[in-house]
């Protein structure tokens, strides 16, 4: 069994509000890519994962004319992908959902949202992922109200063989500080949604905790963009939305190798799964953002964890066809997870 996570940037951009992509030569949403060319990127790299089921984030849009299931039913039908079927929860407003796009004869897949309903009030714990968190963000004994922009992905799956687990599909990220217009605001609003993505982390984090209770197989995935020494604002707080996540130093934590390999090191090479280009620096930087996280079942299932990065997989570089593709589909690579189904 293959899993896969994959940031496919602004996917949205590449399909018109009848779900149909427009394949042309207008620009998409990636620097210097057209539509084409970015889409036939993506079907090169889905052809190749050749994956049993591919969490989507930053998948199409759904809205009163768009529809992310169709949109990615229509890309897995003009690439003659055998992942013909499309799972979403709830929808946002960020014109960047949270998909799974999978084989129909290898998986049975249904949306399963955990936890209480809370409506706009919120309510402590774990809720619903659609309501709103009661906690306190800056320790000054008055509840925050937090809620996620992008609701994470629940998901109950079975294999063909009968093996059921749970697949949470999560995409955190901290707001930039719009608005503020001097050095001081800035770096205010900066560290104000830090604490509203490390708020989220727990509450994922409280989820995971239920799951584990209940000794639900688990797998959590996607695009945490946070990590270790990813930035100035770890020795501020303390720990990563990613050590939250994974439940880093206690006794029913996850485990991913590349987050593990990143916390052990404080110098030197460690894997990455995103590439950005700084414009200001002219230079690019990389990341690791993208993380497959398993519970103690899947880890005795032989896991096997890949990064489709276009350098540093020696695969993925002696195929140019796919090197290139994976550079041109998007600023995020794929990471996969085979396991014994």
């Amino acid at each position: 069994m293959r899993l896969a996570t994959y940031n496919a940037e602004w996917f949205t951009s590449l399909f018109d509000d009848d779900n149909q992509l427009f394949e042309d030569d207008g620009w998409s949403a990636r620097y210097n890519v057209t539509r084409a060319q970015q889409t036939q990127a993506l079907g090169v790299v889905f052809q190749a994962m050749d994956a049993d089921a591919v969490l989507v984030i930053e998948a199409p849009d759904t809205s009163k004319k768009r529809s992310t299931v169709q949109a990615l039913e229509t890309f897995a039908a003009r690439f003659d992908l055998r992942t013909t079927h499309a799972a979403v929860g709830f929808s946002n407003e960020t014109q960047q959902e949270i998909a799974l796009l999978y084989d129909p004869e290898k998986l049975s897949v249904r949306h399963d949202p955990q936890g209480v309903f809370t409506g706009p009030e919120g309510a402590s714990g774990a809720p619903r992922f659609d309501g709103a968190l009661r906690i306190d963000l800056d320790i000054d004994a008055t509840e925050d109200l937090v809620v996620f922009s992008k609701p994470p992905l629940e998901l109950a799956v079975e294999t063909a063989s009968g093996f059921a687990f749970c697949l949470i599909g999560a995409h955190l990220k901290s707001k930039s500080p719009h608005g503020a217009t001097t050095p001081a605001e800035v770096l205010s609003k900066q560290v104000a949604n830090r604490r509203k993505q490390l708020a989220q982390a727990i509450w994922l984090r409280g989820r995971i905790e239920e799951h584990l209770a209940a000794q639900t197989p688990l797998i959590v995935m996607g695009d945490l963009n946070d990590g270790p020494g990813l930035d100035e604002f770890e020795s501020l707080f303390g720990r990563s939305s990613v050590e939250i996540v994974l439940g880093h130093g206690r006794d029913n934590a996850l485990f991913d190798p590349h987050a593990r390999q990143a916390l052990s090191r404080k110098l030197g090479a460690m894997p990455t799964s995103a590439r950005f280009w700084i414009r200001h620096e002219k230079r690019y930087l990389q990341a690791l953002l993208d993380y497959i996280m398993v519970s103690d079942p899947l880890r005795a299932r032989a896991p096997r964890w890949r990064i489709w990065h276009p350098l540093d997989d020696p695969d993925c570089w002696q195929r140019a066809d796919l090197r290139d593709a994976l550079v041109t589909a998007s600023d995020h690579f794929p990471v996969t997870l085979d396991f014994d189904a």
